[in-house]
């Protein structure tokens, strides 16, 4: 039965320049925090050099999966490279959490033997990274949700943004009575928050490796709804899972109350599609028709196991 089987996010050449934009500014500022660092003394700056080390690399990463990404499908590889986006993803967060460990690593030690900072320097770095993380945040705002790998940057840019926040507010206290307990905190500071949304990413991508039902396309709901709105019909052996960003894949036993012609059925399963479609962002349904059934009326059916 014919469909659209232009199921990918379409190419998209203005987010690819924006991500290209986006590491070259993140590796100017790479370069600045990390002289900064070592000649200020701030632990701090030199941990949002780390992490915006790791953001040119998470940046890199995001353009080369959606480049292999874009790759059409082969007779080996039939639904194409998109499982490459959600690899590079999960690199980028694995990176992000051996990173997070040395600073919280070096941030313990310091708070135990506290280190003064040339304030100057340091404030007037942290400035200019903390302009330079919001313009990439700006850059990046506008991402697909569905793409992981774009989210997956994004994410790093705006905790980077938040990182160098807290750099700016260390080397403002950094002659306080405090100021060099500061420095390290606010690395540790930095380190969780980036650490919580890098084991986000962790679940969020080996959930699609183990081809999990994407968030919000619940199976239950799915065959609850379509009964609702298609009464004659009844789905059965239902697996939804997603390939890569932006491809949402199903497929299902659909059971009919009564035969029909092929072209009734075809017309049938067609607004079907549409229904998964809008309300489900389900980008390719194989449904297979049944009127004697298959012998199975549970949801998920049952795998057999030849071996």
């Amino acid at each position: 039965m014919g469909h659209d089987h232009n199921h990918g996010i379409p190419e998209n050449g203005s987010m690819d320049r924006r991500l290209w934009a986006s590491a070259a500014l993140n590796g100017a500022i790479t370069l600045a925090e990390f002289f900064g660092g070592l000649f200020s003394g701030s632990l701090a700056l030199l941990s949002d050099a780390a992490h915006n080390l790791s953001d040119v690399a998470a940046v890199v990463l995001a353009l080369w999966a959606r480049r292999f990404g874009r790759r059409p499908p082969t007779v080996r590889h039939t639904y194409g490279f998109k499982r490459a986006e959600v690899l590079a993803a999960l690199a980028n967060a694995v990176v992000l959490i051996a990173i997070t460990a040395l600073i919280a690593q070096e941030a313990i030690v310091r708070l135990a033997h506290p280190k003064p900072v040339q304030q100057g320097l340091m404030l007037a770095v942290a400035l200019v990274a903390l302009l330079a993380n919001v313009g990439s945040v700006l850059l990046l705002r506008r991402h697909d949700e569905e793409d992981l790998n774009v989210r997956s940057a994004f994410l790093h840019m705006a905790q980077d943004a938040l990182a160098s926040l807290a750099v700016v507010i260390a080397a403002l206290l950094a002659h306080t009575r405090f100021g060099p307990y500061v420095d390290p905190a606010a690395a540790l500071l930095v380190g969780l928050a980036v650490l919580r949304s890098a084991l986000s990413l962790v679940w969020e991508t080996i959930s699609t490796l183990m081809e999990g039902a994407p968030s919000g396309a619940d199976p239950e709901e799915i065959a609850l709804v379509l009964g609702r709105a298609f009464p004659t019909v009844r789905l059965h052996h239902l697996h939804v899972w997603q390939n890569g960003p932006g491809q949402r894949l199903l497929t299902a036993h659909v059971a009919l109350e009564q035969d029909m012609a092929a072209s009734a059925a075809e017309a049938l399963f067609e607004e079907i599609r549409a229904h998964l479609h809008e309300e489900w962002a389900i980008t390719h349904a194989t449904l297979e028709p049944e009127v004697a059934g298959c012998g199975e009326t549970e949801l998920l059916g049952h795998w057999e196991n030849h071996a």
